[in-house]
């Protein structure tokens, strides 16, 4: 029961992420239509942030002090960060252990600029052409993104740990009723998924409940009725665009201290996303939160060794396998929307 218990939180973890990045897919192919194939560029343009911030909050000077010496008896150089000196070590040391969390803050601007940016130059010029020539022109963009980023930051992995305060794991056996130690989890897989279960919570909400959201859940279901009312439904699109790109955003920033940020894991996550919307259903909004979060925890499970042991490899396919048992079933995906993807 315990390996059981584990699993499911793993998967969840595994399936915030999947959720998260195939929910703005999802926004981007319901609002405008267009296959972006950009978008875990985006996931990693978001982690990206919470590494440049990092290195911005721990930029340093060097200064000489005369009562440290090395082993030769020379003095030291100490290098002090900046934000320590003007706020002091306590305060300064808590901004740069807080970077990734201050992250999301400085995400939100920089990510919902991006996505302006890139609808606005590239994406508007493909509304009415084929899928095919989409998918081509945003994946291109995706590599370019990609290479920009290597050549920035290098082709290796960059550690950007957690804050001091959720470092270590937390005894959830205990609280189940189970013996002390049974199942450790840790703290910011946990914040992990508690922050995706808010930002999903969030934009289903504004799309439910608010003025904004009614019409562009109007213009999803029919774009020219909502444009004959006087309605400018482009702009609110674009707006949809930049809303997809922070939640991909800010996706990728609490995700920096589970997988050090490198300049490919946008397509890693963007392969096994689309993955997840296609069985959620393409244009369905839970279709793709539910799909992220079941391949999620299917894909922790076939991780296990005793699984792994009976079918080698199984943990590399499960998703696609289960992507082909759906579509085989049911054409549409779990929860697809009649007509989409079928002209």
């Amino acid at each position: 029961m315990e390996a059981i218990i584990l699993q499911v939180l793993n998967g969840l973890d595994k399936g915030s992420a999947y959720a998260l990045i195939a929910l703005g897919l999802t926004l981007i192919f319901g609002t405008l239509g267009v296959v972006n194939f950009a978008h875990g560029a985006l996931f990693m343009l978001g982690a990206f942030c919470a590494v440049t911030l990092s290195r911005i909050l721990t930029l340093s000077f060097e200064t000489i002090d005369p009562t440290r010496t090395d082993f030769l008896g020379n003095p030291m150089t100490v290098h002090t960060p900046y934000v320590e000196a003007w706020f002091g070590e306590a305060v300064g040391g808590t901004i740069i252990d807080w970077a990734v969390p201050l992250a999301v803050i400085i995400a939100i601007p920089v990510m919902a600029l991006i996505g302006v940016v890139m609808e606005r130059g590239l994406i508007k010029h493909f509304y009415k052409r084929p899928h095919a020539d989409q998918i081509l022109v945003t994946f291109g963009l995706a590599i370019v993104i990609q290479e920009i980023v290597k050549a920035f930051y290098g082709a290796n992995p960059i550690p950007t740990p957690a804050p001091e305060a959720f470092i270590g794991s937390f005894d959830i056996g205990q609280i189940l009723g189970f013996d002390p130690y049974a199942i450790m989890y840790p703290y910011w897989r946990l914040v992990y998924f508690f922050f995706s279960a808010v930002i999903i919570a969030a934009v289903f909400a504004f799309l439910q409940f608010t003025t904004f959201g009614m019409v562009v859940r109007a213009g999803m279901a029919d774009r020219e009725t909502v444009g004959l009312l006087g309605i400018d439904i482009d702009r609110r699109f674009v707006i949809m665009f930049a809303i997809a790109a922070v939640v991909a955003g800010l996706a990728g920033v609490m995700y920096t201290p589970i997988l050090s940020p490198n300049y490919h894991m946008g397509m890693d996550f963007l392969v096994l996303s689309f993955v997840v919307v296609v069985v959620g259903g393409m244009g369905s909004l839970g279709g793709a939160v539910a799909a992220g979060f079941l391949l999620g925890i299917l894909q922790s499970f076939a991780s296990m060794s005793q699984i792994i042991e009976a079918l080698p490899g199984i943990n590399q396919v499960v998703i696609y396998l289960v992507a082909v048992v759906v579509l085989l079933t049911r054409p549409r995906g779990l929860m697809g929307r009649k007509g989409v993807m079928e002209d």
